[in-house]
């Protein structure tokens, strides 16, 4: 049996399945421990079909909109095969399994397959470039569903994305995405974007998909308002970067998803997981703060997703995010 022949585990709630009362997975980021159950809850998903009037409003008052079934399912899994059959060789995936699952290898080390935000051997960094500028994964950004879902939701006559989409692996036991909202990364284009995350392939709650700080937009523009204040006096391109000496020196807030929350409590609410399946799609605001939980799939899945950034023509782009990702760029 293959990862693609299970279904749902018990108890992890499906789309049409009673959310509200299924019994959530023990959830961890990068540091510290387990996050309690009680700050721990499932987002809502969103059927495509959804008024639309509904689904902005729901965008406007989570922060983020879960659309199930956004992209054909078969058409997610064919890049995940795509991409995980170029690390075939590398020994990251469990022998006799098929990239389509893409599988771990238990034998072999995770942080020696790290991807975007780790330490990569040399061979993963050149293969992490060349997957970034694969003409299948440029014509899988421009996937018919997604740019017509895009324009349907937000009313732009025409989407523009910037270059610098990002593929990211996360093998189960390696380092994951820290807590972040977007808006710092791309302070110097305007701040009325759009975030699409794309899990490619289905992606538990434990498997190290994105989680989201429950009413945290508010936090996220005071936070980057007393950035800005104390960087004030630093020179453009310095106050504009996510790595200037006021930011973290890997660009994040907190690995600690316990100790983050703790910090801003009463600010914000629990910590907001999903059983995504191939073929949803997330969006976000840029001011909404997410992390990734810490990839412990029972199944050995490796998590693969693109984050991906979109504009209505004609807005200010932040021109650095222009170009092709490259490791180390």
């Amino acid at each position: 049996m293959t990862a693609l022949d299970v279904l749902s585990s018990p108890g992890i709630p499906t789309f049409g399945s009673d959310a509200t009362s299924a019994v959530l997975p023990s959830l961890r980021s990068n540091q510290g421990g387990y996050v309690d159950q009680s700050a721990t809850g499932w987002m809502r998903p969103t059927n495509p079909d959804t008024p639309l009037e509904e689904m902005r409003k729901r965008f406007q008052e989570d922060g983020y909109i879960w659309v199930k079934h956004a992209i054909p399912k078969e058409d997610v899994y064919d890049m995940r095969e795509h991409y995980f059959s170029q690390f075939s060789h590398t020994g990251m995936l469990r022998p006799t399994t098929s990239p389509r699952d893409g599988i771990f290898n238990p034998s072999s080390d995770p942080n020696a397959h790290e991807g975007i935000g780790g330490l990569p051997e040399e061979t993963t960094k050149q293969l992490l470039n060349a997957a970034h500028a694969d003409p299948i994964y440029r014509a899988f950004l421009a996937h018919p569903s997604l740019r017509s879902f895009i324009r349907h939701f937000s009313g732009w006559k025409q989407e523009v994305i910037v270059d610098r989409a990002m593929l990211r692996h996360n093998c189960p036991g390696s380092k994951s995405t820290g807590i972040h909202y977007d808006q710092y990364f791309l302070r110097d284009g305007e701040d009325e974007f759009l975030t699409a995350w794309v899990p490619i392939g289905d992606c538990g709650p434990a498997g190290g998909g994105l989680t989201y700080l429950e009413n945290s937009t508010s936090l996220g523009k005071d936070l980057e308002r007393e950035f800005l204040k104390k960087a004030e006096h630093l020179p453009e391109q310095e106050r504009i970067d996510a790595f200037n000496k006021f930011m973290a020196s890997d660009g994040f807030m907190s690995h600690d998803a316990v100790e983050f929350r703790e910090e801003h409590k009463g600010k914000v609410g629990r910590w907001l997981v999903g059983n995504y399946e191939a073929g949803d799609v997330v969006f976000h605001n840029p001011w909404m703060v997410h992390a990734a939980t810490k990839n412990e799939d029972t199944l050995g899945r490796i998590r693969l997703a693109s984050d991906l950034r979109f504009y209505e023509e004609g807005a200010k782009l932040d021109k650095r995010w222009m170009k092709v990702w490259r490791h180390d760029d």
